[in-house]
């Protein structure tokens, strides 16, 4: 099942214009014919339709395979013996060349710009949908668009604009500067564009994001060409998704990595965020006065950002997702959901993707403090007491009853999560947790053969935002840190300063503020936000870029993975709160040390694409 975007659209003739394939069903569109290109560009509705074809492109990161793996940071441990086919697995290794045809990774594999979630990747989708782009771009700078308002045209500009620059942006945010490219290439022309430096390219997707901000409405619905298609415009570009995507590109653009390179030091360019703070302070400046349909969702519905049941499919986010793409089928019953929990508990692929313990020990106290705080109050002998409330949205953990349905005497085993040093819910070969904790953020409590409430039946649906608001505030917040020294730092557009920003997103799932001790230092203040992110983005998809352009990846403590070992202090008492279980001997080890080096901060091209023309370089050390 798809989630749609309708306007009609000249499928079949934009095909035989311009070599492209045509789009899905997942576009309306008016019976193939074959058409001048005058034709295919003159009104906003066949313009339009060219236009959507690239949102198709957009990859659905959470559903690239029947199991996805996208958590490559130190923040996920996949099961031995099975979960070797994943890219998470490899980059474990250091084998970051296993991106290319890989099936479960979304940077690079089988592609079809008309094709399913199966066939859209990063690379080849951003090169085509930066082609098409630039098509469109000429096409209106041709003056094709005839039959047009002013407004009209300004939308399909903005679109275009916005779409040439994020598909650069995504391709940079893993390969590095790269050409710009701005125009309709010949095909029968040389190439000898170089690589740009990556700030030479984000000054470029900057110019475009700023263009098609100024361009765009903040809601279609507002809009005499939206509300055409009323109710149905959520997944359409708009100026918020522009003004986050200006700031982000720019924050990224002024991070360790980006400014300074693999070997350089851990500072930022300042100027670089202070720019990046503006453009986050004019997006949130218009969230926070009322003017924009978006909103943080209340902590009692977080679950909505990340799957949706019994809804008909309904994509999740709320209010709170900035930009999503299309999502090409719901979440597969047997697959994606069953690799967060025991293999004996479901009809999975024999794969578990578990939080690794030193991520979780990011999930600090619930007065706001992080663990290793001599105040923060944490006990070993009682690990899960008065936790931060995204903990227990988050992590399933000792003693937490994960089956309600009727078993027999053999299944009773598994109704409680027995993740103690020997129980059955833990154990490198027999596809459990390798940690001592699960990952339940993307499904219900009830995900199991017993229970069944997910699946096909219950309309369970997880999609990944690409952006949502608690990451821009996020964002804003370590911009305006970076860019004016102090967790007092502030754009001139936006009321709140980093701390702020900080606050914001932590009174919402109810925690303390960030304590004063770390806010009298950048470096301190730095610690909690980094772990702030951890927390509110966990498992999104976020940490393996974060840990890059912080120059994090290859240092310890970022580059272990971490079980922890603990004995029941008592028999397990099932009618106590789990979060009051008393256990003994609590204690970490390492399962995994990643022995990454410097040039693991950027993927290699691949040999084919560096051996084009001598201008387009290998990335450092590949």
């Amino acid at each position: 099942m798809k989630t749609t975007i309708k306007y009609c659209t000249l499928c079949g003739i934009l095909s035989i214009l311009f070599g492209l394939t045509s789009c899905t069903d997942y576009l309306d569109r008016e019976p193939e014919s074959i058409i001048s290109e005058k034709e295919a560009f003159k009104n906003f509705t066949n313009f339009q339709g060219f236009t959507e074809e690239m949102y198709n492109m957009i990859p659905d990161v959470a559903k690239a395979n029947w199991v996805s793996s996208f958590n490559w940071g130190e923040d996920e441990i996949i099961t031995i013996n099975a979960g070797e086919y994943l890219m998470g697995f490899q980059i474990d290794r250091g084998n970051y060349r296993a991106y290319i045809n890989k099936g479960d990774c979304f940077l690079d594999r089988s592609w079809s710009a008309t094709g399913d979630r199966f066939q859209k990747d990063i690379w080849r989708s951003s090169w085509a949908g930066i082609r098409k782009a630039n098509m469109g771009l000429e096409a209106l700078e041709n003056g094709m668009m005839t039959d047009a308002t002013s407004e009209e045209r300004n939308m399909i500009k903005g679109q275009l604009l916005f779409f040439r620059a994020w598909f650069h942006f995504q391709l940079a945010q893993y390969w590095g500067g790269l050409p710009y490219i701005d125009y309709v290439l010949p095909s029968d022309e040389k190439l000898t564009l170089p690589r740009l430096s990556y700030k030479e390219c984000a000054e470029k997707m900057a110019a475009d994001f700023r263009a098609a901000a100024d361009l765009l409405p903040i809601n279609w619905d507002n809009t005499d060409v939206g509300r055409r298609t009323t109710g149905t415009n959520a997944l359409r570009i708009n100026k918020i998704w522009a003004l986050g995507y200006l700031g982000k590109n720019l924050l990224y653009a002024g991070s360790p990595l980006m400014a300074n390179g693999i070997n350089g030091p851990r500072t930022y360019d300042t100027e670089l965020c202070k720019q990046a703070a503006t453009a986050f302070g004019e997006m949130l400046n218009l969230v926070e006065s009322g003017q924009t349909q978006y909103a943080l969702v209340d902590f009692a519905n977080y679950k909505s950002l990340f799957y949706t049941l019994q809804q008909n499919w309904l994509m999740p986010g709320g209010t709170e997702a900035i930009m999503r793409g299309p999502t090409y089928g719901a979440d597969s019953y047997w697959r994606q959901a069953n690799s967060y929990q025991p293999q004996d508990m479901c009809e999975g692929d024999n794969i578990v993707l578990a939080p690794t313990a030193n991520y979780v020990n990011y999930y600090g106290m619930a007065n706001g403090l992080p663990l290793n705080d001599p105040a923060s109050g944490f006990d070993p002998d009682h690990p899960w007491k008065d936790r931060d409330p995204r903990f227990y949205n988050d992590i399933i953990y000792d003693g937490v009853k994960v089956v309600a349905g009727t078993m027999n005497a053999t299944q009773e085993v598994w109704r409680y999560a027995n993740l103690y040093s020997g129980g059955n819910y833990r154990n490198d070969e027999r596809k459990t947790s390798r940690s001592g904790y699960l990952n339940y953020k993307f499904i219900p409590l009830g995900a199991n053969t017993w229970d069944k409430t997910y699946g096909y039946s219950f309309a369970h649906h997880i999609h990944l935002s690409y952006m949502r608001l608690a990451d821009a505030y996020l964002m804003y917040a370590e911009a305006a840190a970076q860019g004016y020294g102090s967790s007092n730092g502030k754009s001139s557009n936006f009321s709140k300063t980093a701390l702020d920003a900080v606050n914001v997103v932590r009174d919402r799932s109810g925690i303390g503020q960030v304590a004063a001790q770390y806010t009298t230092s950048l470096e301190g203040f730095m610690g909690e936000l980094r772990r702030e992110r951890a927390v509110e983005l966990a498992f999104e998809g976020h940490r393996f870029t974060d840990l890059r352009r912080w120059l994090l990846l290859t240092e310890y403590p970022y580059n272990i993975k971490t079980r922890q070992e603990f004995d029941r202090a008592a028999t397990l008492d099932t009618k106590a709160d789990p979060k009051d279980n008393g256990v003994r001997n609590f204690r970490e080890e390492v399962i995994l040390t990643r022995n990454l080096s410097s040039k693991h901060y950027w993927l290699p091209l691949k040999t084919g694409d560096v051996s084009m023309y001598p201008d387009f370089e290998q990335n450092p050390g590949w």
